[in-house]
């Protein structure tokens, strides 16, 4: 998730050519951090995908909550707790509930049929704009989300003829509606700084996998790979781009974000050869490539005098 997102009608803050680069630079850190997660949690051998959440969740929040001093002090960062308010709790909710099933999806299907419908997250967010407050949405995105749709249609079908888990394909499309909700969310009320709330949400999916969670103890290899990826894949991920978020255009950031899910199944096939299935490819190419192209009519748009009220495009994630 992320710290700050774009009005669809907002006006980027001046930045200065250099500060600009390194938000290029900081979001695509960001996606490249974030891709690297399935690849991670295959190297973790514990059994048990709660006791996985339970020490991820731990060290995302004990590196955010680092973070977070680091960049705004003690009184800053009971601050930003303190006024976050509902939206953060809602966004808290989803991420919790996302970064869940995310571990426990990996359990049931492929890293790249999760990543691949996580694309279609801005598209979606963009329908959910519509259904819950009524936001206009140009005709072009709405034939992105069509297309988006019919992508995780197309990926979806596998389970429905016993090809794979319907679960694994069931948590897959929970992960995309829930980002989406907090994407809105985040747009909606874009004076809240999320950070706290992703922290948050990190905390809630660490007690309720307490809760469900066999056993805590894990070797020694498994408590490495689980700190990477607590702090590396989930916390810096988020540090990255809640700083690169506000130096670049809303467009960038998603063109950017769009990383993740191509290089995310890549590092899998590279490192455990984990071959996505065929219905999963054509899906994902459909879903990907109309995002991008979607991306490349928000950019002319971006160049022209913005009409009020026409949903754009949210930030990733």
């Amino acid at each position: 998730m992320t710290d700050t997102a774009s009005s669809p009608i907002a006006v980027s803050p001046v930045v200065s050519p250099r500060d600009e680069r390194v938000g290029f630079l900081l979001i695509f850190l960001s996606a490249l951090m974030w891709s690297f997660g399935g690849t991670i949690a295959r190297l973790i051998d514990a059994g048990d995908s709660w006791t996985v959440v339970f020490w991820r969740s731990v060290w995302a929040a004990a590196f955010l909550i680092c973070f977070m001093i680091w960049r705004d002090g003690w009184g800053g960062t009971v601050k930003l707790f303190r006024g976050m308010g509902l939206p953060g709790l809602a966004v808290a909710f989803c991420f919790a509930t996302a970064s869940t099933c995310f571990v426990v999806a990996l359990a049931y299907t492929t890293v790249a049929n999760i990543l691949l419908m996580q694309a279609g997250v801005p598209l979606l967010a963009a329908l959910f704009a519509w259904v819950l407050f009524r936001e206009r949405v140009a005709a072009a995105t709405w034939v992105a989300i069509a297309a988006v749709i019919a992508g995780v249609a197309i990926m979806v079908s596998e389970s429905l003829d016993g090809a794979v888990s319907p679960i694994g394909d069931g948590l897959a499309l929970l992960i995309a509606v829930m980002f989406s909700i907090a994407t809105v969310i985040t747009r909606r009320f874009a004076h809240v700084r999320m950070t706290p709330a992703t922290c948050l949400g990190t905390m809630l999916a660490a007690v309720f996998a307490a809760s469900q969670a066999s056993q805590f103890g894990v070797s020694s290899s498994d408590m490495g790979f689980l700190f990477a990826f607590g702090v590396v894949n989930l916390g810096l991920g988020l540090a990255f781009f809640a700083t690169g978020a506000r130096l670049v255009p809303a467009a960038v950031a998603a063109l950017l974000g769009t990383f993740e899910p191509i290089l995310g199944p890549i590092w899998v096939w590279l490192i455990h050869s984990e071959v996505p299935s065929e219905r999963t490819i054509i899906g994902g190419t459909v879903v990907v490539t109309a995002l991008l192209v979607h991306i490349g009519l928000e950019f002319k748009r971006q160049t022209r005098p913005v009409r009020p009220g026409v949903t754009g495009m949210p930030s990733p994630n």
